[in-house]
């Protein structure tokens, strides 16, 4: 059997001028089928080898060759419709640059809303940041190996390592495969198995005993029939906050295995399977907990009324309970984090794909892509002191999966129409428990001021206080603790490229997807702790076993059961010492009144299992992109994409409360340029995104509440809760530029930036911010005009890379990346205290190697210039970025 061409490698690629292709590596490792990539980065690209190829070129290529694979056929950048930037995976190592926060600094109007690994989301265009419920779509697709993510959480936790190229293509995306993304996708291609046998390798050591290893082997198994990629990684690190509690722990360390296997199977030449797993063993990393603590910014809210100081931190830690023999004072408070129960946060992840492309006649190609992914986070956090207040202040253990099927037809190219057409097939399934569980201390520190005055003045007092919480758990979602989402998805798509006249060409797209979500939700007490006869009777309908007394006064109602005043008269005996409840006094009964209080209001609202409203609805996706090619070195554009995010079927405090599928239409005009003989390629548009139905966290009506407000007599009885819904309108309107220069000798250059206005068009109830929790506010607020949370208004990053001969085989090379970011709100109800500043986050990378790959070392340092910018603020604490560290690196091939 011959040789099957597309496993050749390209002779024409080793001519790049190594001064110019660390850019022209973006596109000529993809101007290869995916089979082929790894092998073309490697013989292309000197980002990819240490240091290029071995003699100069006298004459600079055209980087108007840049290629993309974003729309499943290997295009030319400057001839794809759409706003895309291109990545490789050399560059992001060079610098040492593995995570999703890294990519997302080198890539025009992109961002990392920075959580935990369950509440991180990706915005494009300052739309994304998600709303907090499980059951929700990310507003940015992410496809990895083309498979696509579902859920956000499945990028947050893991190293990007081995990777040929990241893209990011901005707009309403779905028309061409996978799941469908209502702003934008990121497509991220690891290396492939090839018939060359390779073996690299990275090994860093960093500040906070910091080490990172970076394994990738592979070649032939059989002699053009089977091949291999194995790539394994490992990357921990201490974080540069301790905890003052247990100073083994720190904030926010790094604890990443990983392991990836590729098997490529070609039996004939137009036939290829690809298989890969992928594992990453579960770990712990501290992410929650980083936050330092401060004073109340202000001491009056925004109409000019004194901060109730009463019930703050600094009022709880004043009183005796807490400062009784304890050492502890306001200064450790504000100092270094010091938590007891806290946690890592522990995930792992496992998946396994096959891909399956086929030549038909005619040149036709047939795709299957079958995958499986799961995903396992578990949180335990802490309250923020040493304390026995919290043994869990809001735990979360999630278990994820989901499973894929895609079958994609692809025509060939050349004649008047090529097209793609597909159908997708996804199931979901996401099973979740939130927990809570309380100590010793709960009872004092949650209590109000006058309750607390109430209990703490006898000793049977001060023991009801401790047994209000002390050892009482709750499970949020289902008998078993287990919140249930089930969604599944069916779509049909189609694609085509209308070559009405050689510089002119219309793109046409239109997809449409049957979402079907399901819900069941529940909360429960699973403890009742130290003392079940605090219990309430029931709430909402949930049994709790305790008798009925008045919550004010803590007399005994008529109408309990002889077991209930059995109950209550334990409770007499057990702290006041009398035989009968009878026999308290009224003081010692208020007393009773304000323990059962605290424990109903701490346990919140109970129901049983409750079946939320399920979403169905057929939704349909559209894309309509004219261009026209001015020029040979020019071509303009414009788009108009539509797309749309499926409703959200969830419970709100035991009430089904559906959130509105979102809308987004995108309008964009562009042009692309290759100038200066074809050594600088530059990219602009402008944009104008609309959506509807944005969801996100708005204030809405609590029909709990407001019945047992009803049923109370309590005027004006409506009540409000946060929750994900439905913002009416938001728009997003900017100018993004991308480009890279390779003009100057054993230089390139890499720009990319963006001014983006997003804002809210109309957001009539978004939450209060507090600033606004004066007596008397209203249960919220007007945000229409106002700028999205997490949008910064600029945005721009450079990077470059230098090589320098120094001997007949040796480089010395620079790499730098800048990313520049404008000012910010983190808070989505928009508090003035919540802006983050602007800020710079540079990396630099200085070293030497050989021009054979066999060995490189650099030192890299992140964050050069130490920038303090926090990634987060509120009224009351302040998230830190990360500090400058150093590293030394060394790359190189066996």
């Amino acid at each position: 059997m011959s040789r099957p061409s597309f496993r050749r490698q390209p002779q024409e690629h080793a001519r790049i001028p190594y001064h110019i292709a660390p850019v022209a590596i973006a596109v000529l490792s993809l101007a290869m089928p995916p089979q082929a990539h790894a092998q073309s980065a490697a013989a292309a690209s000197p980002a990819a080898s240490a240091p290029g190829a071995t003699e100069p070129a006298t004459e600079a290529p055209a980087l108007d060759a840049v290629t993309v694979h974003s729309r499943n056929r290997i295009e030319r950048l400057q001839d794809v419709p759409i706003s895309v930037s291109v990545t490789t995976g050399a560059e992001l190592a060079r610098l040492d640059a593995y995570g999703v926060d890294a990519l997302t600094r080198r890539a025009a109007n992109v961002s990392w809303n920075r959580g935990n690994q369950r509440t991180s989301s990706l915005s494009i265009r300052g739309i994304g940041r998600i709303g907090q419920t499980e059951a929700q779509d990310p507003s940015v697709g992410v496809i990895v190996d083309g498979v696509s993510y579902a859920y956000n959480a499945l990028t947050s936790s893991f190293d990007f390592v081995d990777v040929d190229t990241v893209e990011v293509a901005r707009g309403p995306q779905g028309t061409l495969q996978g799941k469908n993304a209502s702003v934008g996708s990121i497509t991220v291609n690891y290396k492939r198995p090839t018939f060359t046998p390779t073996a690299d390798y990275t090994l860093a050591f960093s500040q906070h005993n910091g080490v990172l290893g970076v394994a990738a082997i592979g070649g032939p198994v059989i002699d053009n029939l089977l091949a291999w990629r194995g790539t394994f990684s490992v990357n921990r690190q201490q974080g540069a906050l301790v905890n003052a509690n247990d100073r083994d722990q720190t904030y926010t360390n790094v604890d990443r295995v990983s392991g990836r296997v590729q098997f490529l199977l070609t039996p004939t030449e137009d036939l290829s399977v690809r298989l890969e797993g992928v594992v990453t063993p579960r770990a712990a990393e501290t992410t929650n907990g980083a936050s330092i603590n401060r004073p109340n910014v202000a001491s009056t809210y925004s109409n000019g009324t004194p901060v109730n100081i009463t019930n703050t931190s600094e009022a709880k830690l004043a009183r005796r309970w807490f400062t009784q023999d304890t050492g502890y004072t306001l200064a450790d408070y504000y100092g270094s984090p010091n938590n007891d129960a806290q946690r890592g946060l522990v995930t792992g992840n496992g998946g396994a794909s096959a891909e399956l492309d086929w030549k038909l006649a005619g040149g036709h190609t047939l795709t299957s892509i079958t995958a499986l992914e799961t995903y396992h986070f578990n949180a335990h956090n802490d309250d923020g002191t040493p304390f026995d207040i919290t043994r869990n202040a809001g735990g979360f253990w999630n278990d994820y999966r989901q499973k894929s099927e895609e079958l994609r037809i692809t025509s060939p190219t050349g004649g008047v129409v090529d097209y793609q057409a597909g159908l997708f097939l996804m199931h979901v399934r996401n099973s979740a428990t939130y927990r809570r569980a309380w100590g010793n201390d709960a009872g004092a520190w949650v209590a109000s001021p006058a309750q607390y005055t109430t209990l703490d003045a006898t000793a049977a007092g001060q023991l009801l206080l401790e047994n209000s919480l002390a050892n009482v758990s709750m499970a949020y979602n289902s008998p078993a603790g287990e919140q249930t989402i089930v969604n599944k998805s069916a779509a049909v798509y189609a694609q085509a490229n209308w070559h009405l006249s050689p510089p002119f060409t219309v793109t046409t797209g239109a997809r449409l997807t049957h979402e079907d979500r399901r819900t069941t939700d529940s909360s429960y007490v699973i403890s009742n702790g130290s003392a079940p006869e605090l219990n309430p009777v029931s709430v909402n309908g949930v049994q709790q076993g305790g008798f009925d007394s008045d919550p004010g006064t803590g007399a005994l109602k008529a109408g309990n059961s002889a077991a209930q005043v059995a109950l209550a008269d334990s409770l007499a005996q057990k702290y006041f010492g009398v035989a009968t409840y009878a026999a308290l006094s009224a003081a010692q009964q208020k007393q009773v009144a304000a323990a059962k209080s605290i424990r109903q209001a701490n346990v919140g609202v109970l129901f049983n299992p409750v079946v939320a409203q399920p979403f169905r609805k057929n939704q349909p996706a559209f894309t309509l992109s004219p261009s026209w090619k001015i020029s040979p070195d020019a071509t303009t554009y414009a788009s108009y994409q539509h797309g749309e995010k499926a409703g959200i079927s969830q419970v709100v405090n035991g009430i089904t409360a559906l959130v509105q599928a979102e809308k987004t239409n995108a309008f964009e005009l562009g042009l692309k340029s290759a100038l200066l003989d074809k050594t600088l390629i530059l990219n602009l548009d402008v944009y104008d995104v609309r959506i509807s139905n944005y969801q996100q966290g708005v204030r809405v009506v609590d029909p709990y509440t407001t019945a047992l407000n009803v049923a109370a007599g309590t005027p004006n009885p409506t009540a409000y809760t946060s929750a994900t819904g439905n913002v009416p309108k938001v728009e997003a309107r900017g100018l993004e530029i991308d480009g890279v220069y390779g003009g100057i000798p054993r230089t390139t250059l890499r720009f990319s930036g963006a001014w983006n206005l997003a804002r809210y068009k109309s957001f009539p109830n978004s939450a209060q911010p507090v600033e606004n929790g004066y007596t008397g506010a209203a249960p919220y607020q007007d945000l229409s005009g106002r700028t999205l949370a997490g949008a910064p208004r600029l945005a721009f990053n450079v990077g470059a890379d230098y090589r320098q001969p120094v001997t007949a085989d040796k480089d010395a090379h620079v790499s730098a990346n800048v990313a520049y970011s404008s000012k910010f709100n983190s808070d989505v109800s928009l508090s003035q205290y919540a802006v983050v500043g602007e800020s710079v986050l540079a990396d630099l990378a200085i070293g030497a190697g050989k021009h054979d790959r066999s060995f490189d070392v650099s030192v890299v340092v992140k964050n050069l210039f130490d920038n303090h910018t926090p990634t987060a603020r509120t009224w009351t604490s302040v998230t830190p970025g990360n500090p400058r560290t150093f590293a030394i690196q060394f790359t190189g091939t066996l």
